[in-house]
């Protein structure tokens, strides 16, 4: 009985220490710090004990001292100023003895941008022939074939070349396939399907019924919607906008973009979410406005390209920081987007969970609407919002993806941090922890 009582003290007493304030602290201590350039990082350990600590490296200042070694109190709050690019281990030991903590301060260029909100239209040009669908092709009385599918075609190929000439323009195969037919020669197709390429050859057949020849199949070269803007790199003059990818409406293959452009658009109505059917802006492509930039390429995370400069009516004139991902936090925030005309709004929401990711990954977080204008002029979130910027205590820090079907309150977003990446202005960490050494 005593020794089962000694136990439970035991334990009673680990649970105390372990649910502490000070070893919770130190256990969520991350062993990594991300930092930009020029801005300040303040930490609490929360811990009433004295350490020394040492920097090997004047990328930044701990309570502004740099290299070598230094006193710290933990009971108050380290306040770290990164200097300049590069990497460097903070080393804290207590009583100048026990190695206590060793965290790696990896300090990356400043990086801030304009956050959007601006409803644009997108027109993009795939980089081929998009094979959307099989037709089949009446040869003769009771006879129906669709070479397409005889030369192994899927929904969702790419035509890249046709007898080895590049071709992304739709009108120009009904020619090519009469010239074909009417010389009783097969077509020598360049195929695109996801990241492989491969060979194939396709004989068209002439359709009895249409006094036409046909290859059998239903195909598309271009795709047109509308989207928001989520940020303009003034520096770099690029742009990112949607947060999600855009696939063809038919296969729900991601577009292989060969050219595109963004332009003006303005919202003229809104269809109201409701509890399974999401809502959408109704808007068109404003009459003579003028192209804002170009689309090079369609990503899991939006499309980017070239801008020469922000389109009107935004929210924030001023370039403003953007956040690590793990730096988003449980809590309020905003988002930028327009219910309107072109004029920018800023609404209340809240990021109810945040997933842990180190490697690029949509559904970053889920988000809930909380603005009651808002809530009452769409019914939450709607199609078009998609790359609507999240903002969080002054930063940048996610896009708008998707709406939840049975809650449209609720969606999804995207950190800003894989946006930036695959807009070329921002390394990976390992790019820039090779970089630096």
């Amino acid at each position: 009985m005593k020794r089962r009582l000694i136990g439970l003290v035991a334990v009673l007493i680990l649970a105390v220490i372990v649910s502490s304030a000070p070893i919770r602290h130190f256990a969520s201590f991350p062993s990594t710090l991300r930092m930009f350039q020029g801005q300040a990082v303040h930490l609490d350990y929360a811990m009433p004990v004295h350490a020394e600590g040492s920097l090997n490296s004047d990328v930044a200042t701990v309570n502004g001292s740099s290299m070598g070694t230094f006193p710290i109190n933990l009971n108050k709050p380290l306040s770290i100023q990164p200097k300049r690019s590069g990497v460097s281990e903070l080393k804290l030991k207590l009583f100048g003895k026990i190695p206590f903590k060793t965290v790696k301060l990896q300090v990356v260029p400043d990086l801030r941008v304009i956050p959007g909100g601006q409803t644009i239209g997108v027109k993009v040009k795939s980089a081929g022939i998009m094979v959307v669908g099989h037709h089949l092709v009446e040869t003769a009385p009771n006879t129906k074939i669709s070479p397409g599918e005889e030369a192994r075609l899927k929904l969702g190929d790419l035509i890249v070349e046709i007898n080895g000439k590049p071709l992304n323009d739709v009108s120009k195969v009904a020619g090519i396939a009469s010239e074909a037919g009417q010389s009783g020669k097969s077509l020598a197709l360049l195929v695109q399907r996801g990241k492989e390429k491969f060979h194939t050859t396709l004989k068209p057949a002439y359709d009895q019924e249409d006094k036409a020849w046909r290859l059998g199949l239903y195909i598309r070269d271009s795709a047109a919607g509308v989207g928001t803007l989520t940020f303009y790199a003034p520096d770099q003059g690029v742009y990112g906008a949607l947060g999600h990818v855009i696939t063809d409406m038919d296969t729900q293959t991601p577009i292989v973009v060969g050219s595109g452009e963004i332009l003006q658009s303005k919202v003229t109505s809104i269809s109201k979410s409701q509890n399974g059917e999401p809502g959408e802006k109704r808007a068109i492509f404003v009459k003579e406005g003028r192209t804002l930039g170009n689309v090079e390429r369609n990503t899991p995370f939006g499309i980017f390209g070239k801008m020469s400069e922000m389109p009107g009516h935004a929210y924030h004139a001023e370039p403003m920081p953007v956040a690590f991902a793990e730096e988003v936090k449980e809590g309020p925030a905003e988002i930028l987007t327009v219910v309107g005309g072109q004029t920018v709004e800023r609404f209340a929401i809240e990021i109810v969970h945040v997933s842990k990711q180190a490697k690029p990954a949509t559904k970053g977080m889920v988000i809930r609407v909380t603005d009651p204008k808002l809530l009452e002029q769409t019914g939450g979130i709607v199609q078009g919002m998609s790359g609507s910027p999240i903002l969080q205590n002054g930063k940048l820090v996610g896009a708008v993806t998707h709406v939840f079907v049975n809650d449209p309150t609720s969606g999804y977003g995207c950190y800003i941090e894989w946006m930036l990446q695959d807009a070329d202005i921002m390394l990976s960490p390992e790019q820039e922890t090779s970089k630096a050494v």
